[in-house]
């Protein structure tokens, strides 16, 4: 187990630089350290949709993600290392298409709402799409493991959809785009 932390302020951060896994230093302003800085921030508004009533299903999967979160936020501080792994993937998109077939077949765009659960979960999933970008961004630079990427992308994928279940099981259903509304 690694160092443990019992003074949390170091003072060595003060200069605008940051610790990396791997005992390196960059700035705090690195594509490196805003990838994982998002993918924790991600993990944060996980946690916070985890505060309100979900399905045990759903909670168990999230909590499970939340674990391979923080696995994804240490691979992305150390480089070189490995920690988010194929069969990883393969799990979000057996969820996502268990999830999905119970689902009707969109016809129209959602809003991000549809009561509080469902509400928490699309802001979870835009944070994610956020953390997706700035690992392409950081793969543009440094060297990145593509299962990092896939990793985010189907993640945000599966949170859209767990959003819609979530819309339905609260009774409040998904609110669809009126993109008719400024016509007439």
């Amino acid at each position: 187990m690694g160092n443990r932390l019992s003074k949390i302020y170091t003072r060595t951060g003060d200069d605008g630089s940051t610790g990396l896994g791997d005992g390196s230093r960059t700035g705090k302003d690195s594509a490196r350290v805003n990838a994982y800085g998002t993918v924790d921030e991600a993990n944060s508004a996980i946690g916070v949709l985890l505060a309100v009533n979900l399905p045990e299903d759903v909670r168990a999967l999230l909590t499970t993600v939340q674990h391979q979160m923080f696995d994804l936020g240490g691979e992305l501080c150390i480089p070189g290392h490995a920690a988010i792994q194929a069969e990883d993937i393969d799990a979000l998109e057996r969820h996502l298409d268990r999830y999905n077939d119970d689902l009707p077949p969109l016809k129209d765009f959602i809003l991000p709402a549809g009561g509080e659960g469902a509400s928490r979960c699309h802001l979870a999933r835009t944070i994610v799409r956020r953390a997706e970008r700035e690992t392409v961004a950081l793969a543009r630079v440094e060297t990145v493991r593509g299962e990092a990427v896939r990793y985010l992308n189907r993640l945000s994928d599966l949170l859209f959809v767990l959003a819609r279940v979530l819309a339905r099981a609260d009774g409040h259903g998904e609110v669809l785009w009126n993109h008719e509304r400024r016509r007439g």
